[in-house]
């Protein structure tokens, strides 16, 4: 996995369970995206180093700094409108999810526009 596709996930997956539950630690990022807790641990410090996150030392707590939550909901937005398209000219849904997944890392922003107004989303 590249180094922009990893930290991306790193981050919708905290955003997601930030959905979910009040405190999100590094552990309930290894239990959703079924990672090495050596892998995670890394991720996460990396994303603290980027500025994206902070960790409280005690609790473990992560909270996204104010770039962190946008750059997260920006993904997380990506994912929406990319599965929606794919379901939009005739994917499954799981179909849809899974490969929207893939995409949103490596799609250009100039082609992510002509999909979001193709579904309508612009």
């Amino acid at each position: 996995m590249r180094t922009r596709e990893s930290e991306e996930m790193y981050l919708e997956t905290i955003f997601l369970l930030k959905g979910k539950k009040p405190c999100v630690r590094s552990i309930d990022v290894v239990e959703e995206l079924g990672y090495a807790k050596s892998s995670v641990s890394r991720g996460v410090n990396l994303l603290v180093k980027k500025g994206y996150i902070t960790m409280d030392r005690v609790s473990g707590d992560i909270e996204f700094t104010e770039t962190g939550r946008v750059k997260a909901r920006n993904i997380y937005d990506r994912h929406k409108v990319l599965t929606k398209a794919l379901e939009k000219i005739g994917a499954d849904s799981n179909t849809a999810e899974e490969n929207a997944c893939r995409i949103e890392h490596v799609i250009s922003d100039g082609l992510f526009d002509i999909i979001k107004k193709y579904v309508g989303e612009d």
